[in-house]
């Protein structure tokens, strides 16, 4: 009977971040090279039940997004026209807490490893900074569009940050980034994708929308220039 293939230590989380790095590449050649079908998609929804509609576009959000990351906008859009702008934002925002479960620990399991062992001390003293972030700025970057969700989840994983604490603000932060997108979506269509001026007319025919937007986007200028200096200091 063969033994069991013993690999040291030292190794083993080199293998493991390595292959974080081949899942990571084949997930961003998959989104490349795979088209997803808008149209089919909504179709098979649409005839279904309400609830059974929803539960539906959760799982194929989880597991194609998974696969296909830029899909997301897509699922985003679908959502906002079969749903209106209150329910789909419920049903991303499930999707994307369970996203967050599912990447921060694929990064944590294959690369925290790696990084705590093999990188510099430079890296370690921005992991430390990480790690003591309060919640507030972990809110904030899930509340505003700075960094994809997906960069997020896999970076938290990755950093001595504890599940708790991010799971905390993926389920609070969230939502505002979210229904911000989904009201707006709702609202244009899929006219976003094929005709860009069809978003910049309507945020002039809803002042107070646009009014709202910009108190948002200057908050996120905002939070840019507290984390530089956060990180300089």
């Amino acid at each position: 009977m063969r033994k069991p293939l013993n690999i040291p230590d030292k190794y083993k989380g080199k293998l493991k971040f390595l292959l974080f790095i081949v899942i990571l590449s084949l997930l961003w050649l998959m989104g490349n090279f795979f088209h997803i079908d808008t149209e089919g998609i909504r179709r098979s929804l649409a005839h279904l039940p309400v609830f059974h509609r929803g539960i539906l576009f959760i799982l194929l959000y989880v597991i194609v997004s998974f696969f296909i990351w830029f899909s997301k906008d897509i699922f985003w859009v679908v959502g906002a026209v079969l749903f209106g702008a209150y329910t789909s934002a419920l049903l991303v925002w499930i999707a994307e807490i369970i996203n967050a479960f599912i990447l921060f620990h694929l990064a944590h399991f294959l690369g925290r490893d790696f990084i705590k062992h093999y990188l510099s001390e430079r890296y370690n003293k921005f992991d430390e900074k990480i790690g003591c972030f309060g919640f507030p700025w972990f809110f904030l970057l899930r509340a505003v569009p700075l960094i994809p969700y997906r960069f997020l989840d896999l970076g938290a994983g990755l950093t001595c940050l504890s599940f708790g604490r991010y799971l905390a603000a993926v389920i609070i932060g969230s939502p505002l980034k979210i229904f911000w997108v989904q009201y707006i979506l709702a609202g244009v269509g899929e006219s976003v994708f094929n005709n860009p001026a069809k978003l910049v007319e309507y945020f002039l025919s809803n002042r107070l929308l646009f009014n709202l937007s910009l108190i948002y986007l200057l908050l996120i200028g905002v939070i840019i220039w507290r984390l530089k200096v956060k990180f300089k200091g």
